[in-house]
């Protein structure tokens, strides 16, 4: 089954329509010991993306690997241009590590773009956004975003060591000034980066947060965002099965008009409000 459009009211995406295709690798390279970078040939309408969606990708099948579910996938880049869909990944488990193995000219089937992805609001001209790991991949797209919207975005990415700092050098190349933080360098405690925002909002160059999956990073922004009124938005991470919301695996707590509600990560999300995203 490829190059199927599915129906928006079954599937979740920020643009209503949903595809089942097949892509083309363009190429696999390691970027360092632990992350790889996918550029997949991808056609046009399955490229209208919004930045902290996701797509479900069906990882090969061979005699050394036997991925069963599909592994959801935030998206890295997409380039309507180059007809390219970008995917920085880390190589963890079976999914991934047969994902390893694509060389290029392999097909590699890909279910989306799905979820709610991230927003700027026309008044948010100066965005930030805080996130670590793999965590900034998720990001990367809002960096490109911001470019084409004229806004200002500055950059804290926060790694173990230097070596592994993620997605730097394309933050830069958007246009975005760029802070590192790695526990190597004993930067990147909370107490740092909590001394970092709080500088940038002193200084009038704060109208919106932005972060993915850590909890302490929820909470620091939260917290920061709540004292000096700051509206933030937060890309959860959390183990999907379907990935399109039917099999309820991703629920998550939500704190909502004085309730707690349950939602899906993978339909009403991965993004959401960051006040009303509840830490683990």
């Amino acid at each position: 089954m490829t190059d199927r459009q599915l129906n928006a009211e079954a599937l979740a995406s920020a643009n209503g329509e949903v595809f089942e295709t097949e892509t083309r690798v363009k190429s696999n390279v390691e970027v360092n010991g632990e992350y790889r970078h996918l550029v997949l040939d991808a056609p046009q309408k399955i490229l209208n993306c919004k930045p902290g969606q996701f797509f479900h990708l069906l990882c090969p099948v061979s005699g050394g690997h036997q991925p069963y579910l599909r592994r959801p996938m935030s998206i890295y880049g997409y380039y309507p241009e180059k007809g390219e869909l970008h995917f920085l990944y880390k190589v963890a488990g079976e999914g991934t590590r047969a994902m390893a193995d694509l060389k290029e000219g392999d097909g590699f089937n890909v279910l989306g773009p799905l979820g709610k992805g991230y927003s700027i609001q026309d008044d948010w001209n100066n965005l930030l956004l805080v996130a670590r790991g793999v965590g900034l991949a998720t990001l990367a797209p809002l960096a490109q975003e911001a470019r084409r919207l004229g806004r200002k975005l500055t950059a804290i990415c926060s790694a173990r060591s230097p070596d592994v700092l993620m997605s730097t050098d394309l933050f830069r190349e958007m246009g975005a000034e760029v802070i590192t933080v790695t526990d190597a360098e004993g930067t990147s405690d909370m107490y740092n980066i909590r001394a970092i925002v709080e500088g940038r909002i002193a200084a009038g160059a704060v109208d919106a947060l932005y972060t993915c999956g850590s909890n302490r990073m929820l909470k620091l922004l939260q917290g920061l965002g709540a004292k000096h009124g700051i509206p933030g938005e937060i890309a959860l991470e959390q183990q999907m099965a379907c990935g399109v919301g039917m099999c309820q695996c991703c629920v998550r707590s939500f704190r909502r008009n004085d309730k707690i509600i349950h939602e899906r990560v993978c339909r009403e999300g991965p993004v959401f409000d960051m006040q009303e995203a509840m830490e683990w």
